[in-house]
């Protein structure tokens, strides 16, 4: 479990000095269905090694993702651009917070070095939010894209992106550069953003999804969601048509879990039926993918979902 310190880089200020004199929130006890296998084969050290040679940060380490074993030992990693300090401080992330460093003009051919090497046939670039920056990080996104395009050409991308909340024309440079996949999680529903998302707004969040397929509708568009954070089931059902009406492709949904006791505390332990209907739900509401399970994450399984995406929408165009 992560804590208040940053220990993943044996570091001794604090990692999230914002919940730092926070009170301790209660943990509840992990059910049976969630549970990992720990991090540690050849495979895993294999993709570990790659990604320290090319002094790349993966959202993998830095989130504490459950899946890093599984994905890991596949060579499957995302990687996550412009630092490992974020500018927000939402209360469920366990990326640090603070003022980040100016950018590494070389993060996109180290990046893009990288994917050529591990083999990726798909890849998932995330980010920190840079609120300090003039366009949100947008120009890095797309030097990024270019780069792997250039070394991996059989790579498809997929990336997941900040807001840009107020960072005028930021979008239009990502999406100018063509990944092939545009991921931007809603994380939770509309009533829970004043107090686990508070840097960001809803609206704001649903209508950059929007304008993704305005701009290019070639482009698969993406969100994803957690739930046991409080939620009402009809509020996950609204958040769903509010996506759709948004033309969102694909939802992603899993289980929350608390980083440690300074974070916003888990408030159910979502069953793995529960899951199975919103994922029979959403396809109903005309999702073209959905991923629904207690260890569901944006990045789990990327390639092999963006291979089922392509055939389910070339189904429905009758291809």
């Amino acid at each position: 479990m992560a804590v208040v310190l940053d220990l993943l880089n044996n570091d001794s200020r604090p990692r999230h000095p914002e919940k730092a004199h926070r009170p301790d929130q209660p943990m509840l006890r992990k059910p049976d269905w969630i549970r990992v296998k720990a991090p540690g084969s050849p495979g895993w050290r294999d993709t570990q090694a790659i990604v320290k040679e090319n002094k790349l940060v993966t959202v993998c380490e830095e989130a504490g993702c459950p899946n890093i074993g599984e994905c890991w030992d596949k060579k499957h990693a995302t990687f996550m651009i412009m630092g490992d300090t974020c500018t927000r401080a939402c209360a469920f992330c366990n990326v640090k917070t603070g003022m980040p460093g100016p950018l590494d003009p070389n993060e996109p051919e180290h990046t893009g070095i990288a994917v050529a090497k591990l083999g990726l046939s798909h890849v998932v670039i995330t980010s920190v939010d840079r609120d300090d920056l003039a366009d949100g990080g947008a120009e890095h996104f797309a030097q990024v894209i270019r780069a792997i395009r250039r070394l991996s050409p059989g790579t498809t991308i997929e990336v997941l992106t900040p807001d840009f909340l107020r960072k005028e024309g930021a979008l239009e440079i990502v999406v100018a550069a063509k990944p092939d996949v545009f991921n931007h999680n809603m994380e939770t529903v509309a009533s829970n953003y004043l107090t686990v998302r508070p840097g960001a707004r809803y609206f704001h969040s649903m209508r950059l999804l929007q304008r993704v397929k305005e701009l290019d509708p070639s482009i698969f568009t993406k969100s994803g969601i957690m739930v046991g954070l409080g939620e009402k089931r009809n509020e996950v059902l609204q958040l769903m048509d509010d996506l759709r009406s948004a033309h969102v492709d694909f939802i992603t949904i899993g289980q929350y879990l608390a980083p440690s006791r300074k974070h916003h505390p888990v408030v159910a332990y979502v069953t793995p039926d529960e899951f199975k209907s919103y994922e029979t739900v959403a396809y109903t509401k005309g999702f073209l993918m959905v991923s629904s399970s207690p260890l569901t994450r944006s990045s789990h399984h990327a390639g092999d979902d963006f291979a089922k995406l392509k055939a389910n929408r070339a189904a429905k165009l009758g291809c």
